[in-house]
């Protein structure tokens, strides 16, 4: 097991699929787990449903959290990850093919972290999550426990 753990909450499979196979390829030394609708993820950070009895003091690095998701929409799941003290410290980066502003704003005003675009290009998109796991797990300073 890894020092550092990502989660990635994604419902469209080609998206998941490129995050995740992108994330490997930069050989990072984290593990990544994955959630495919709000509901999942949640379960997931609290150690509850299919993830019962998960080492919920062993939080993620980051969660790369999609807005437009199935059973909980990504702002759900933030709000309910920012109100509990669990999980109010995880850093949490918006990555969404959302452009709206209001959208952003709602993210920001429920406590992302980041707000990033899915770029339509795949070597675009490489970039942005090669830049992304370089901050997060590099150069920032993360309070989750590992």
């Amino acid at each position: 097991m890894s020092d550092k753990l990502i989660l990635v909450v994604e419902d469209n499979p080609d998206h998941l699929e490129l995050t995740v196979l992108t994330l490997e390829e930069l050989g990072l030394n984290a593990e990544i787990a994955v959630a495919r609708d709000g509901a999942a993820a949640l379960d997931y950070l609290f150690g509850q449903g299919q993830h019962a009895g998960r080492d919920v003091r062993r939080q993620p690095a980051f969660v790369l959290l999609d807005m437009k998701l199935p059973k909980l929409s990504g702002l759900d799941v933030l709000r309910s990850v920012r109100s509990n003290p669990l999980t109010a410290l995880v850093p949490v980066i918006m990555l969404t093919s959302s452009s709206e502003h209001s959208d952003m704003v709602a993210c920001y005003q429920s406590g992302a972290n980041s707000f990033v675009r899915k770029p339509v290009d795949f070597v675009d998109f490489t970039e942005k999550l090669n830049r992304l796991q370089a901050y997060w797990l590099g150069v920032n300073e993360s309070l989750a426990a590992v």
